[in-house]
Protein backbone atom coordinates (compact mmCIF):
# COMPACT_ATOMS: atom_id res chain seq x y z
CA UNK A 1 0.00 0.00 0.00
CA UNK A 2 1.48 3.33 -0.99
CA UNK A 3 1.42 6.51 1.07
CA UNK A 4 -1.44 8.07 -0.93
CA UNK A 5 -3.79 5.19 -0.22
CA UNK A 6 -2.79 5.23 3.46
CA UNK A 7 -3.49 8.97 3.59
CA UNK A 8 -6.87 8.49 1.88
CA UNK A 9 -7.70 5.71 4.33
CA UNK A 10 -6.87 7.93 7.31
CA UNK A 11 -8.94 10.82 5.91
CA UNK A 12 -11.89 8.53 5.35
CA UNK A 13 -11.54 7.04 8.85
CA UNK A 14 -11.35 10.49 10.48
CA UNK A 15 -14.36 11.65 8.47
CA UNK A 16 -16.28 8.55 9.57
CA UNK A 17 -15.42 9.23 13.22
CA UNK A 18 -16.71 12.80 13.09
CA UNK A 19 -19.80 11.97 11.05
CA UNK A 20 -20.78 9.04 13.29
CA UNK A 21 -20.41 11.28 16.33
CA UNK A 22 -22.50 13.95 14.61
CA UNK A 23 -25.22 11.40 13.87
CA UNK A 24 -25.13 10.23 17.49
CA UNK A 25 -25.51 13.81 18.72
CA UNK A 26 -28.40 14.42 16.31
CA UNK A 27 -30.16 11.30 17.62
CA UNK A 28 -29.51 12.37 21.19
CA UNK A 29 -30.98 15.81 20.49
CA UNK A 30 -34.08 14.13 19.05
CA UNK A 31 -34.37 12.04 22.21
CA UNK A 32 -34.15 15.19 24.32
CA UNK A 33 -36.90 16.72 22.20
CA UNK A 34 -39.04 13.62 22.72
CA UNK A 35 -38.46 13.88 26.46
CA UNK A 36 -39.51 17.54 26.53
CA UNK A 37 -42.44 17.24 24.08
CA UNK A 38 -44.89 15.71 26.61
CA UNK A 39 -44.33 18.70 28.89
CA UNK A 40 -45.45 21.05 26.12
CA UNK A 41 -48.33 19.11 24.57
CA UNK A 42 -50.38 16.00 25.20
CA UNK A 43 -49.18 12.56 24.14
CA UNK A 44 -51.71 10.16 22.66
CA UNK A 45 -49.49 7.05 22.75
CA UNK A 46 -47.10 7.22 25.72
CA UNK A 47 -45.85 3.64 25.27
CA UNK A 48 -44.86 4.36 21.66
CA UNK A 49 -43.11 7.54 22.79
CA UNK A 50 -41.23 5.57 25.43
CA UNK A 51 -40.15 3.01 22.83
CA UNK A 52 -38.93 5.77 20.51
CA UNK A 53 -36.92 7.28 23.35
CA UNK A 54 -35.34 3.92 24.20
CA UNK A 55 -34.53 3.12 20.55
CA UNK A 56 -33.12 6.62 20.07
CA UNK A 57 -30.83 6.22 23.08
CA UNK A 58 -29.70 2.80 21.90
CA UNK A 59 -29.08 4.11 18.39
CA UNK A 60 -27.08 7.09 19.64
CA UNK A 61 -25.00 4.82 21.87
CA UNK A 62 -24.43 2.41 18.99
CA UNK A 63 -23.27 5.16 16.65
CA UNK A 64 -20.95 6.56 19.33
CA UNK A 65 -19.47 3.10 19.95
CA UNK A 66 -19.01 2.64 16.20
CA UNK A 67 -17.10 5.92 16.10
CA UNK A 68 -14.99 4.65 18.98
CA UNK A 69 -14.23 1.50 16.98
CA UNK A 70 -13.04 3.60 14.05
CA UNK A 71 -10.92 5.73 16.37
CA UNK A 72 -9.26 2.64 17.85
CA UNK A 73 -8.78 1.22 14.32
CA UNK A 74 -10.85 -1.84 15.18
CA UNK A 75 -13.27 -3.58 12.84
CA UNK A 76 -16.27 -3.73 15.19
CA UNK A 77 -17.46 -0.24 14.27
CA UNK A 78 -17.74 -0.72 10.54
CA UNK A 79 -20.74 -3.04 10.12
CA UNK A 80 -23.06 -1.17 12.53
CA UNK A 81 -22.09 2.15 10.92
CA UNK A 82 -22.86 0.85 7.44
CA UNK A 83 -26.13 -0.76 8.56
CA UNK A 84 -27.31 2.35 10.43
CA UNK A 85 -26.64 4.55 7.43
CA UNK A 86 -28.34 2.15 5.02
CA UNK A 87 -31.39 2.38 7.29
CA UNK A 88 -31.06 6.17 7.33
CA UNK A 89 -31.01 6.18 3.52
CA UNK A 90 -34.26 4.23 3.54
CA UNK A 91 -35.81 6.68 5.97
CA UNK A 92 -34.59 9.59 3.83
CA UNK A 93 -36.13 8.00 0.74
CA UNK A 94 -39.44 7.63 2.60
CA UNK A 95 -39.29 11.29 3.65
CA UNK A 96 -38.40 12.52 0.16
CA UNK A 97 -41.24 10.56 -1.46
CA UNK A 98 -43.56 12.04 1.16
CA UNK A 99 -42.46 15.57 0.11
CA UNK A 100 -40.71 16.20 3.44
CA UNK A 101 -37.66 17.48 1.57
CA UNK A 102 -36.41 19.81 4.32
CA UNK A 103 -35.36 16.83 6.44
CA UNK A 104 -35.15 14.07 3.83
CA UNK A 105 -32.51 15.59 1.57
CA UNK A 106 -30.02 16.57 4.33
CA UNK A 107 -30.52 13.16 5.95
CA UNK A 108 -29.82 11.43 2.64
CA UNK A 109 -26.66 13.47 2.09
CA UNK A 110 -25.39 12.88 5.63
CA UNK A 111 -26.17 9.16 5.48
CA UNK A 112 -24.54 8.74 2.06
CA UNK A 113 -21.34 10.56 3.01
CA UNK A 114 -21.10 8.67 6.30
CA UNK A 115 -21.82 5.36 4.56
CA UNK A 116 -19.03 5.92 2.03
CA UNK A 117 -16.61 7.10 4.73
CA UNK A 118 -17.40 4.09 6.92
CA UNK A 119 -17.10 1.65 4.05
CA UNK A 120 -13.70 2.97 2.95
CA UNK A 121 -12.35 3.98 6.37
CA UNK A 122 -11.22 0.52 7.41
CA UNK A 123 -8.34 -1.60 6.19
CA UNK A 124 -8.30 -5.35 6.67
Amino acid sequence: MNWRSVLALEKSRNRAIYLLRLEALILLSLVIYLLVAPLISSVSLPKALGAEIIYGLLGAAGLWISALGFKQKRSYGRAPAVLANLIALGVAYYMITGNFLLVGVPLAILALVTLISAAFGYKE
